[in-house]
């Protein structure tokens, strides 16, 4: 799949933390009201079960307007609640198992940290490669170093597949991160800790406008 063929251009990643004790739910509407097109269900510190009960719950929420939901690490929770896809870390479990279990064209993204990470052939099998982090951020403290502009842009040469730029993206930067060859902007603390959420959104996507027209 190349990056024509990948719709998306906001993506939300949840962390309940950053919504600054607002209910979870609001700010993924807000967000999505605003112009999130993708929304990402990210829990590390939740059961299997609670985890489950709120994606069927976020789910839903994401279903009224039409946008789809993926999981975070967890295949079983992807499968059970029908979420339209997965991410998956660099540690997390195989793509290629996922994959056996899921369906061979169920949607699963990849973290890619390093560049040397773009040599291993299951990155042919992801539907696009999320790029982490661009920038240090608290919201990604287990990764291994910052791509930067110039890492975003050798990787850009270097493959067709989607990319999805995560870590530090604030609307100061988002022009030079999409500029530097990144097809969506996945985003946390920039959108949920927002004052307004979807007027946060609303913004990001003004950019992203401008940046691909």
């Amino acid at each position: 799949m190349d990056s024509l063929n990948f719709p998306y251009r906001l993506y939300l990643v949840t962390d309940e933390m950053a919504c600054l004790g607002r209910d979870f739910f609001w700010v993924i509407e807000e967000a999505i009201k605003g112009g999130v097109d993708l929304v990402q269900l990210r829990e590390k510190d939740l059961s299997q079960k609670a985890f489950l009960e709120k994606a069927k719950r976020a789910l839903d929420l994401c279903s009224r307007y039409e946008v789809p939901m993926i999981i975070n690490d967890e295949v079983i929770v992807a499968s059970e609640s029908k979420a339209f896809g997965l991410h998956l870390g660099q540690a997390d479990e195989n793509l290629s198992v996922a994959k056996m279990l899921l369906g061979q064209e169920y949607p699963i993204g990849l973290s890619l940290e390093l560049l040397t990470q773009l040599a291993d052939k299951v990155v042919n099998e992801a539907w696009y490669l999320g790029v982490s982090p661009i920038y240090p951020t608290m919201t990604k403290p287990d990764t291994l170093s910052a791509w930067g502009l110039e890492g975003l842009e050798e990787l850009r040469i270097m493959t067709d597949k989607p990319l999805v730029a995560i870590g530090g993206i604030k609307l100061e930067n988002a022009y030079d991160i999409l500029n530097a060859g990144a097809d969506c902007l996945a985003v946390v603390s920039g959108i949920c800790s927002a004052k307004s959420p979807g007027r946060a959104a609303a913004q990001y996507y003004e950019i992203i406008d401008k940046a691909k027209n």
